[in-house]
């Protein structure tokens, strides 16, 4: 049996992509297990051989004393026998799923793959995604056989970046397999270090439909908080506000409107839509919540300029500060930021926006944004957005707005951090 085989280390696993998923969860392995952790990026793979991550998320001493080989040589997999795929899965441009990186790294596998082998999902997808496209490329690579050569499951990655409380050992583990051997197989291997203990789930089908509809169902109750807080705005009534009465119900969901972007909950809808658009049905709740949550940044840039307007500023000579881009706080992941989009909007209005974000790297932000990060905040802003909830920020008081900012400022706080007092500025808030 594989579990037995990897316990007494006379077998490995490796963990294909090293990412906010991958990395964690390759050195967790490699506290019990020795481990091959594999990325196509060099460069990454230097930086972790120095115990440096390069996400930003993990201390360098989390990497001492474990039992694992970084690599950017496909060839090295071969040497392991427990595979698990923890690739991104984004959406292009038009908003359809793109598979690329988990086909590239199915191929990885499936050029290397041996009897006896098991083969892990955890990378974000449709349901029937693993069996109905994975699962070809690695028969057809490898001439093996599934349920008499090798077996494959699926375990939806549940990583929260920037939580130091709910690391990857402490949430709850969906698991799945090809047949009951194999779910019993992989659940052995990731009950040796998922405290939290696991979830055996009767099919993949089921374990990829649980983890899209995660993010889904969050995607849909942000949506709903963000369109009343469109509805209240026109009412000049204060959402926080009656968010926090009705929260006094007891079956009340307290979520809050705001910028939804970022690899999981902005993402995970369009697969689904994607699978269900394939069998025929066009979906009207989950495409409305992407639209008004997709649409939430012209609504912020055109609320802004209506204050600049109302303060006598032109747009077009206004200088505002953006304050975060990153896609969520105390983190230094900019995919799929919103903020960019916002950004993006106020730029057509001719308005000069500095950016500033203590996380996000100026690299990286120039290269997927073409956007500049300001090095030193400036002290004549007409307008101040705050657009994440970045620890730095949860500091901050009306005093330091007013000092970075000209007459008759105006302060947008996305996140609703601040409570104002009457000193001036035209405040607003989500």
């Amino acid at each position: 049996m594989i579990f037995e085989e990897l316990k007494n280390k006379r077998a490995k696993i490796s963990v294909i992509g090293l990412g906010y998923v991958g990395l964690p969860l390759a050195l967790e392995f490699a506290k019990k297990f020795s481990v091959i952790g594999f990325d196509i990026s060099e460069r990454r793979v230097e930086l972790m051989k120095q115990n440096i991550d390069p996400s930003n998320e993990l201390e360098s001493s989390v990497f001492e004393n474990k039992d694992i080989t970084f690599t950017a040589n496909a060839e090295d997999l071969k040497k392991a026998h427990f595979h698990i795929v923890a690739v991104p899965t984004p959406i292009d441009e038009h908003k359809n799923p793109n598979l690329r990186p988990l086909i590239s790294a199915t191929k990885s596998v499936g050029k290397h793959l041996k009897k006896g082998d098991y083969v892990i999902f955890e990378s974000t997808v449709y349901p029937g995604c693993t069996e109905e496209d994975c699962l070809p490329i690695l028969e057809e690579l490898s001439g093996l056989k599934l349920g008499v050569d090798f077996k494959i499951g699926y375990s939806p990655e549940r990583i929260n970046p920037g939580d130091k409380e709910r690391t990857i050992d402490k949430i709850l583990k969906i698991v799945s397999g090809s047949d009951t051997e194999a779910l019993d197989e992989v659940a052995k291997v990731y009950d040796e270090i998922i405290t939290a203990g696991l979830y055996k789930a009767p099919t993949i089908k089921v374990a990829e439909a649980a983890k899209v509809i995660e993010n889904t169902q969050r995607d849909l109750n942000i949506s709903l908080m963000n369109e009343l807080s469109i509805i209240f705005d026109k009412m000049d009534i204060d959402t926080k506000e009656v968010i926090k009465a009705a929260g006094t119900k007891w079956n009340f969901l307290k979520f809050s409107p705001g910028l939804v972007g970022g690899h999981c909950i902005g993402v995970d809808p369009y697969y689904l839509l994607h699978k269900s658009k394939q069998l025929g049905y066009d979906p009207q709740v989950i495409l409305s919540g992407r639209r008004i949550n997709d649409g939430m940044p012209a609504f912020v840039a055109k609320r802004l300029i209506q204050m600049l307007i109302k303060k006598n500023k032109s747009p077009q000579n206004a200088k505002v500060l953006v304050m975060g881009v990153t896609f969520k706080e105390n983190v230094s992941d900019i995919r799929n930021s919103k903020v960019a989009d916002l950004v993006k909007e106020l730029m057509q209005y001719s308005i000069n926006v500095h950016v500033t974000d203590p996380y996000a790297s100026p690299n990286e932000v120039a290269h997927e944004y073409n956007l500049t990060l300001v090095d030193k905040v400036s002290n004549d802003y007409d307008a101040v957005v705050v657009a994440v909830e970045h620890q730095e920020y949860k500091q901050l008081d009306m005093t330091y707005f007013k000092s970075i900012t000209k007459e008759n400022p105006i302060l947008m706080d996305l996140k609703g951090m601040y409570e104002y007092s009457q000193n001036g500025m035209l405040y607003w808030r989500l």
